[in-house]
């Protein structure tokens, strides 16, 4: 998504968030049908993804999936359950305080990483398996985002979150 000329109303508040956000989790997928590998700290490579995921050195589009720590809640909600923890959606960041779909189309912060936000990161026939009958269901619209790394470096939990100004 194209954000409006710099001298837009929209484009102003299009780009004014209330706060930054904060990174939350961090969890990794060593393959295919393992358990996610919680982890404080992890390296995001500049076009490929993050060591130690699978879909690290793919084609960058989807350097990393984010989903966002407020929408957990109503997925659980939604599933049945009282909670679900985040490695049971195999998202790779889980991020507070800042909305995620505002970064489709845009580059982003997290700490010294810098992402684009590419796509939403939609839910997958797995979560029929991990949330119980109706699980894709219970995540549509909430799944969160893919992003490319534009700027590697260390994500730690605890980064903040911010909207990157391109020049």
């Amino acid at each position: 998504m194209r954000l409006p000329p710099p001298d837009s109303p929209l484009h102003a508040l299009m780009t004014q968030f209330p706060r930054a956000g904060r990174l939350d989790w961090i969890g990794l997928r060593p393959a295919r049908d393992v358990p996610m590998t919680v982890v404080e700290t992890a390296q995001a490579h500049t076009g490929a993804g993050l060591a130690g995921d699978r879909y690290a050195g793919g084609s960058g589009k989807r350097g990393a999936t984010l989903i966002q720590a407020e929408h957990l809640p109503a997925i659980a909600a939604f599933s049945g359950r009282d909670a679900v923890a985040p490695a049971t959606l195999r998202r790779n960041l889980v991020v507070s305080g800042i909305p995620l779909i505002a970064f489709k189309g845009q580059r982003f912060r997290i700490g010294e990483v810098v992402f684009e936000g590419t796509d939403p990161c939609d839910p997958c026939s797995r979560m029929e398996t991990a949330l119980g009958a109706g699980g894709y269901n219970a995540m549509r619209g909430m799944g969160g985002l893919c992003a490319r790394i534009v700027q590697g470096g260390t994500l730690r939990v605890g980064d903040a979150v911010h909207w990157e100004v391109v020049a």
